[in-house]
């Protein structure tokens, strides 16, 4: 139970650069070496994370290789969600990243239309608001989420009170974060990179 007087912080972070692998399922890319050390060096930074009682990653495997250091350095360890996936895209299977961006952007700005079989932006909203409200049910205290951009982007606009749209969208390259308020929901400011922690 909180402390009276005691603000709790949620950070949610995404997975920073991955080996983008055509021939392998998204779900299952890996960092790059530029990523994994991104992620080791907020690790070996004393102090980054001070508080944080508890970590909880999706169950993809960049989500899950960004979350273990960083649990490690805590001495905490990682509670795997699967419905913090990111958003559903299996029905194109892998595009070229220009087709992707061109896809992404659709996908933003018609939230309640499957864009080429995607998961719809609105129930991929309503699922990670769903998934992070359950974590937020149990043990209090600081807390990082650690998860992707698409479905990262969704949450910030719901607990920000804004409408899905992708100029609320992480910085290129992933490895950024956001903080919110663990009792009134309410964002400190926008996304940052995990440099920035």
């Amino acid at each position: 139970m909180q402390s009276e007087g005691v603000r709790q912080i949620v950070r949610y972070l995404t997975h920073p650069q991955v080996v983008i692998d055509p021939e392998r399922d998204v779900r299952n890319w890996s960092l790059n070496a530029t990523g994994a050390a991104r992620v080791a060096a907020l690790a070996e930074r004393p102090g980054a994370l001070a508080g944080t009682r508890r970590v909880v990653s999706s169950a993809e495997a960049k989500a899950i290789e960004t979350a273990e250091p960083l649990a490690r350095a805590l001495g905490v360890p990682v509670e795997v969600r699967p419905a913090m996936h990111e958003n559903d895209r299996s029905a194109t299977g892998f595009l070229e990243p220009e087709e992707f961006e061109r896809v992404a952007d659709q996908f933003f700005a018609a939230p309640d239309a499957s864009v080429r079989g995607w998961e719809r932006a609105r129930d991929a909203q309503a699922r990670i608001v769903a998934e992070v409200e359950e974590v937020l049910a149990g043990p209090g205290g600081d807390l990082l989420l650690v998860g992707h951009g698409a479905v990262g982007t969704l949450l910030y606009c719901a607990l920000a009170g804004r409408e899905i749209d992708r100029r609320h969208d992480q910085i290129p390259g992933g490895g950024c974060w956001f903080a919110f308020d663990r009792d009134t929901r309410q964002p400190d400011g926008g996304w940052r990179p995990m440099e920035e922690f």
